[in-house]
């Protein structure tokens, strides 16, 4: 029961995030921590969509805030009008996610957490390595270059990849699809700044 009453609540809460994200999208501000030294950082839109084989289709849209020390990793999820919703913050072997509301749910891997709480799987491990323009130690298959050498698409973990639009940084434009056995997941990622 208490397991149907979550899936419920989750439910409600994207549904309640998706209406706040349909008219658009604002960047949210760079993630600063004084002292914390030298980080990667990105910062632009997202574009989750999942197309389930029954019919029924799932979108949600917004801003993102990335904020990589290598050690720890903080990831701010925005509305379109640049309020922070949540924030997902990555250290080793724990993963936690704080809503504007100051409700928490954790996991032992980002991805896992991401799926817990939205239902649908997003790559935040992957990410790491793809805002970078790299594969990552993962296997990888059907790795294409493009024309300048940079990394323009392969397959890792289940994600079909595809990098584009690259800046001195990394791509700016990251599409992201995965087949599981009763829906296709798109997720498009564009990097406004760094």
């Amino acid at each position: 029961m208490m397991a149907m009453l979550r899936k419920r609540g989750n439910a409600w809460w994207c549904a309640g995030l998706l209406c706040l994200l349909m008219a658009g999208c604002a960047t949210p501000s760079k993630i600063s921590i004084p002292g914390a030294g030298p980080s990667f950082d990105r910062a632009g839109r997202f574009a989750l969509t999942v197309n389930y084989f029954s019919g029924k289709q799932e979108a949600v849209q917004g801003g993102f805030a990335w904020h990589d020390t290598g050690r720890e990793l903080l990831l701010d999820l925005t509305n379109p009008l640049g309020n922070t919703l949540a924030r997902v913050k990555v250290e080793p072997g724990k993963a936690t996610l704080t809503r504007s509301n100051g409700s928490t749910e954790q996991a032992e891997h980002p991805d896992a957490l991401v799926e817990l709480v939205l239902g649908s799987p997003i790559p935040v491990a992957g990410l790491r390595d793809w805002l970078r323009g790299q594969t990552g130690s993962s296997s990888v298959a059907e790795l294409i270059y493009n024309g300048t050498g940079q990394v323009a698409s392969f397959n890792q973990n289940g994600w079909r990849v595809q990098l584009s639009r690259y800046d001195a940084l990394g791509p700016t434009l990251l599409q992201l699809n995965r087949n599981d056995a009763n829906r296709t997941i798109s997720v498009r990622l564009v990097v406004d700044g760094g």
